[in-house]
């Protein structure tokens, strides 16, 4: 399986936390077969909306949510 990441972000009501505000609002930014790539994308949304606080994207590693034991 390749290491697919999820990067996605929103308002969080919140900044300390990841507790976002509206789920129907969630920016996906999109799936990424590896961390370089997601982590790009993920610099390029948070860059955008550096001056929001309370504004977090993430990167999400799928491949350790779909199958926990490969690590």
């Amino acid at each position: 399986m390749s290491k697919m990441h999820l990067v996605f972000g929103g308002r969080v009501t919140d900044p300390r936390g990841l507790d976002y505000e509206d789920l129907s609002k969630i920016d996906v930014v999109g799936f990424f077969p590896d961390y370089k790539a997601a982590e790009n994308a993920w610099r390029g949304a948070a860059q955008r909306t550096v001056d929001d606080a309370e504004m977090k994207y993430v990167i999400v590693h799928l491949h350790k949510l779909l199958e926990p034991d490969l690590g």
